[in-house]
């Protein structure tokens, strides 16, 4: 049982707050709903019409699925839809940080994710343009050593479904087609099951968009439009057989693909992630095809020895990051939006599965509150959006400009010289990369220009 709520954590329904206003019949199937069916526990009438459940979910990923069962382990009637199939693959660079640690130790499942095939990280490999690297452990000095992991998304959202659907329903291969509204209250969702090719409408409380990017959450909120310079194209391929592979993750920020990098994450077996970066905007302006300057890259030193024997397993496929320097409205009357749909991906990492933990743990905290005083009106779900940027916003400020300055290769070359040189320097800028601490906590612009001086 997670520790996250504090006091009693036994699963229980929440009727001592208030009667259920759940339909008192089953519902039609579209296809079968599945999952452990708990008493509803919002029963407040708060629309004209009964609900179906107390919370519906919109995604299954990392940041729907925590909140799945940060909400579903406290007695709260959640309905986890996903248009996909689990276990699903899913593009992405399959780094799981510090910060994701922290929640899944938080759920009760970090053993279980270390347990599966994954790539152990026990440092961070960053180079500059000019050739200059360094590596710096995750482990401080004197203390236990620590491990980060790469998981395949197939295999790491699988762990978090699973434990999500243990304690709420869920009804997979279901779009989203739509939200339904009473005026400017959000009071559920129209579904379309993919496989019966039928159409329903489901009615809760609260709604929550874990959609990811591509968000028709967001869409039908009207924020699904983010500026191209807050947006991040990406793709990545499976390699077997790559040449000096270590335990350690590696960043390049290349020459030819500045402003943005080029990575190798070691995954299990003698399998890699390799992929490429850039911001969109940046993409745009240069005309550039990732997918083309991915294959140039590893035809040229240092990559060319390196793939000399590789092999690719499938194709190289690609997704977009909507960063987080873009600060998204979160929440509305009768919804809030976690992860991807938030725009949270770091714009300097480009990470997103942490701060989809993260705000998906947030999201039902507010839930909670909002369930025990039967308020679901954007004001009383402010406090999400207050805790999310309190949580998150000076990190992805500071990675914001990160990433500016990464725009510049003399900056670049610099900063990683020093970095050679001064340890405080490289253990700063590996901090970010796989620490629990919030990353304004560690380093701050002033605090970074006082060490490259010092």
């Amino acid at each position: 049982m997670s520790p996250f709520f504090e006091g009693d954590n036994t699963q229980k329904p929440l009727d001592k707050y208030y009667k259920s206003s759940r339909r008192p019949s089953p519902l039609p199937p579209l296809g079968p709903i599945k999952g452990v069916y708990l008493p509803i526990g919002a029963s407040f009438n708060y629309m004209s019409h009964p609900v179906d459940f107390d919370v519906i979910i919109v995604g299954g990923g990392p940041g729907g699925s925590a909140c799945a069962r940060f909400l579903g382990e406290k007695g709260v009637s959640v309905l986890l839809l996903d248009k996909a199939s689990f276990p699903r693959d899913k593009t992405c660079g399959d780094a799981v940080s510090g910060k994701s640690l922290k929640v899944l130790q938080e759920l009760g499942i970090k053993e279980k994710v270390a347990a599966k095939p994954n790539g152990k990280v026990k440092g961070v490999l960053l180079s500059a343009p000019n050739g200059k690297s360094f590596v710096v452990s995750m482990s401080k000095p004197g203390e236990v050593e620590t491990n980060a992991y790469c998981v395949r998304r197939e295999i790491l959202d699988n762990v978090l479904f699973e434990h999500a659907t243990k304690v709420c329903q869920f009804r997979e291969r279901v779009q989203v087609t739509g939200l339904l509204k009473e005026h400017s209250q959000v009071v559920g969702v129209k579904v379309k099951d993919l496989s019966l090719e039928k159409e329903q409408e489901l009615r809760a409380h609260l709604v929550i968009g874990a959609d990811g990017a591509t968000s028709v959450v967001a869409r039908e909120l009207q924020v699904s439009q983010i500026p191209s310079e807050h947006n991040c194209v990406a793709v990545r391929g499976y390699y077997e057989n790559v040449s000096g592979v270590t335990d350690n993750i590696e960043l390049h920020f290349v020459d030819d693909l500045i402003p943005g990098y080029f990575w190798i994450f070691p995954l299990e077996g003698n399998m890699c992630n390799v992929g490429v970066g850039m911001v969109m905007q940046d993409m745009q302006q240069r005309k550039l095809n990732l997918v083309d300057e991915m294959k140039k890259a590893l035809e040229k030193e240092p990559f060319k020895s390196r793939f000399a024997h590789a092999k690719l397993h499938g194709d190289i496929k690609g997704w977009t990051l909507p960063f987080g320097s873009y600060k998204k409205k979160l929440v509305f009357d009768g919804a809030m939006l976690v992860g991807d749909a938030a725009c949270l991906v770091d714009p300097f990492t480009g990470e997103g599965i942490g701060n989809a933990l993260t705000s998906g743990k947030l999201a039902a905290q507010q839930a909670l509150l909002a369930l025990e005083k039967k308020d679901f009106s954007q004001t009383f779900l402010q406090p999400y959006e207050a805790n999310v940027w309190k949580e998150l916003g000076a990190e992805l400020d500071l990675s914001y400009q990160l990433q500016k300055y990464s725009k510049h290769k003399p900056l670049i070359n610099f900063i990683f010289s020093r970095a050679q040189k001064n340890p405080k320097i490289a253990a700063a800028l590996s901090e970010m990369l796989v620490n629990e601490t919030p990353r304004e906590k560690t380093l701050s612009p002033l605090g970074l220009v006082k060490l490259l001086l010092s």
